[in-house]
């Protein structure tokens, strides 16, 4: 049992949350439910406009979760195409906090992949739990204010000087410390570019350097525009420990401990599976569990969102019911559909919203209703700041009106590619005109199955 701890610990210092580049997508701009201090909607608040009822709805079930009592049950978000169902998944799991992990993923994917559907499914449950660890670690922690790199010559190139050791003089408000290191640190400094004025603190036992910034008020040359960071000056002694958080997500404790399983299984010359054997999760969660009591690590329940739920069949549906009731480390469930009365895949059974009674019993449903024309166009206009595309009034009123008439997809669509028209022509701002020159360009749904209907009998069957 401590030799399978220790590979639990193995595997867990050896992932690093990564940082990514985000596009500007859809749902980027949303920071919230934009509720006010009595959980009351605000007409526009954290990037959502209207939609009071499903956001207060939505924020009673927040307040659930917080308070841990959502064990069992999920959340189902009904209502037409386009009226923000994603938006306001997307804004519990900014409410519950910054790193709450957040999956999104279709209903149709269970059936896009090489992997069992149940097998997808517990990945993408895994991947909505956060565990979030706290160490005590021994650092040396300071400005940098004196740094010298020692070099020699590389081994089979007399031409290149590689770094052999390093010297630093650390400063604290507080104190002052000397520190001459070796080469695996000298080149982690190098490689950093660390120089004086810089906020860095050390690993002691690992040395794994960390460069958090410039301290605030260093007199030197300042630019426009830098990805460096202004920090404070560390207080207290150079040499101190430390506390370290970071979240990982269950799935990569999953992966890392299958890695070492089947590195150890390919020696054997056994074979080994695309799937992650449940033992390996319930080692996983075995030692999770012990840190959690130790008081060594918490667990941060995320998201799970499935987004067209009546594209599953029966079986899924059958595990994610399971999940709900039997699971102990289960993420918040949210499922949403624009479907009415519809056959359950896999059967003849036709029941609301294409899935089973006895999992949407243990659903709160959460309705979503159109858009009125004045939330059309605060959408339209937040979405147009978001993506930097400079609309005249007249451009704002004419997507409005195409949003009310067609679809809000539709016309949040269009906003690019009037863009381009405009560009084209010289302008700086989107017309009107350009906005109806795109529509004739791209037509909406309906637009396009009345012309199929019309040249049904040129079409290929």
């Amino acid at each position: 049992m401590r030799a399978s701890r220790d590979e639990a610990m193995a595997a867990i210092e050896e992932i690093k949350p990564s940082k990514q580049i985000r596009r500007v997508s859809a749902h980027s701009h949303i920071r919230g439910l934009g509720l006010d201090e009595k959980g009351r909607a605000k007409f526009i608040a954290d990037g959502l406009v209207g939609q009071v009822e499903a956001r207060e709805a939505a924020g009673i079930a927040v307040q659930m979760i917080k308070e841990g009592k959502m064990a069992g049950r999920g959340i189902l978000i009904v209502g037409p195409s386009g009226t923000g169902k994603t938006a306001i998944a997307v804004g519990i799991a900014k409410e519950l906090g910054e790193d709450t992990p957040f999956v999104a993923m279709s209903g149709s994917e269970i059936y896009s992949t090489e992997l069992k559907k149940t097998e997808l499914l517990t990945q993408a449950l895994r991947k909505a739990i956060g565990v979030r660890f706290r160490e005590k670690r021994l650092v040396y922690e300071g400005v940098v204010k004196k740094i010298r790199i020692g070099y020699v010559k590389h081994p089979f190139n007399p031409y290149l000087r590689i770094p052999r050791e390093a010297e630093l003089v650390l400063e604290t408000k507080d104190d002052e410390a000397a520190l001459r290191v070796g080469e695996e640190i000298a080149a982690q400094l190098l490689q950093l570019r660390v120089r004086r004025g810089d906020v860095i603190w050390i690993d002691a036992k690992t040395g794994e350097v960390h460069k958090l910034g410039r301290v605030c008020g260093e007199k030197e040359k300042r630019y426009d525009i830098t990805i460096t960071q202004c920090v404070e000056e560390p207080e207290g002694p150079v040499k101190k420990e430390k506390e370290i958080v970071y979240t990982l997500r269950l799935h990569d404790l999953d992966v890392a401990s299958a890695a070492q399983r089947a590195a150890a299984m390919t020696l054997l010359g056994l074979p080994v599976s695309k799937e992650i054997p449940a033992e390996v999760r319930q080692r996983v969660d075995e030692e999770v569990k012990k840190l959690v009591q130790e008081g060594k690590a918490e667990l941060v329940p995320g998201v799970l969102f499935i987004d067209d739920a009546h594209m599953m069949d029966i079986e899924a549906f059958s595990f994610l019911t399971r999940a709900l009731e039997e699971s102990e480390l289960v993420p918040i469930l949210i499922l949403a559909t624009n479907r009415g009365i519809t056959k359950i895949r896999g059967t003849d059974i036709e029941a609301p919203h294409g899935m089973p009674l006895d999992l949407i019993d243990r659903l709160l449903i959460i309705r979503t209703r159109p858009y009125k024309p004045e939330e059309i166009k605060e959408i339209l206009r937040i979405r147009a700041d978001e993506e930097d595309i400079p609309l005249t009034e007249e451009a704002l009123e004419e997507l409005t009106k195409l949003g009310s008439e067609k679809s809000l997809r539709y016309a949040i669509q269009l906003m690019e590619p009037a863009r381009i028209i405009a560009e084209r022509e010289g302008r700086t701002k989107v017309l009107a005109e350009d906005v109806r020159k795109a529509a004739k360009y791209f037509v909406d749904v309906k637009e396009s199955v009345r012309y199929v209907q019309e040249l049904e009998d040129k079409f290929l069957k």
